[in-house]
């Protein structure tokens, strides 16, 4: 066998040109490191460009400095996130395993009637199109999954619900890797609203790390009945945003 001939079969051993068909590329992938992929800033879904009230809030003068700012995002994730869209997500996540699609319509139209501004609306559909756009892209849904997703209306929870339900990990995982990511983004757009420092953004980055496995706990005790997103504060602040005068973020 000449060196040509070598390098071109070793070439086509360590390089194949079959994709693997939907579902097969997740389960090459530790679980682990699609928690981490999912959760990272470098996923390709716009949350950098949100920042979900807060640069409102800093524009009224509620937000001001590190200590306003780590206060305002732990309400955020108590009250707002382990309430209601962890929550959802949580429930969604055991639907998309199931392949409930009774259980994922009703869950879909609960996300949909809660957004509570244009603003958040927006969000909450442009992220889910672009997720569910990554997924197509890492070849790891069915058809059915996309079309269903399509007919319902891609939001973020649903299409995130969808991708943690391929990675195999415990639900607790799945929540806890979804809220460090809404925390880095969150904490980036304090960076850049109030500013902050660095050292400081990490420091509240830390004091959220340390309060999500408690807002994980309370998202997985949550019922449909006692399942909600109720911030009037936050709700005001990002109907404000839409028309606030100068801005860095998307509204």
């Amino acid at each position: 066998m000449d060196m040509h001939t070598h390098t071109v079969m070793l070439i086509h051993t360590i390089m194949p040109t079959d994709l693997p068909s939907a579902n097969k590329n997740s389960s090459l992938v530790p679980p682990l490191i699609q928690l981490m992929w999912l959760a990272s800033p470098a996923l390709p879904v716009g949350g950098f460009s949100y920042s979900e009230g807060l640069e409102a809030a800093v524009d009224k003068g509620f937000v001001r400095d590190e200590e306003s700012a780590c206060i305002w995002l732990l309400d955020q994730l108590h009250h707002s996130q382990a309430r209601g869209d962890m929550a959802v997500i949580a429930q969604m996540v055991l639907a998309w395993q199931a392949f409930d699609k009774q259980r994922l319509t009703e869950l879909s139209q609960w996300v949909h009637a809660t957004r509570e501004s244009a603003e958040l609306r927006l969000q909450s559909e442009q992220m889910g199109r672009s997720m569910l756009e990554w997924l197509r892209n890492q070849n790891t849904i069915k058809n059915e999954w996309a079309d269903l997703c399509n007919a319902l209306g891609p939001t973020y929870p649903l299409t995130s619900a969808l991708a943690l339900s391929l990675t195999d990990a415990p639900i607790e995982q799945c929540l806890q890797s979804y809220a460090f990511g809404w925390a880095e983004n969150m904490v980036q757009a304090a960076l850049k609203s109030v500013p902050l420092g660095q050292n400081s953004g990490q420091r509240i980055l830390l004091a959220l790390s340390k309060n999500i496995a408690q807002a994980v706990t309370k998202a997985l005790h949550v019922t449909d009945e006692s399942r909600q997103v109720f911030s009037p504060m936050l709700a005001i602040l990002s109907a404000q945003h839409e028309t606030q005068y100068s801005r860095l973020f998307r509204s």
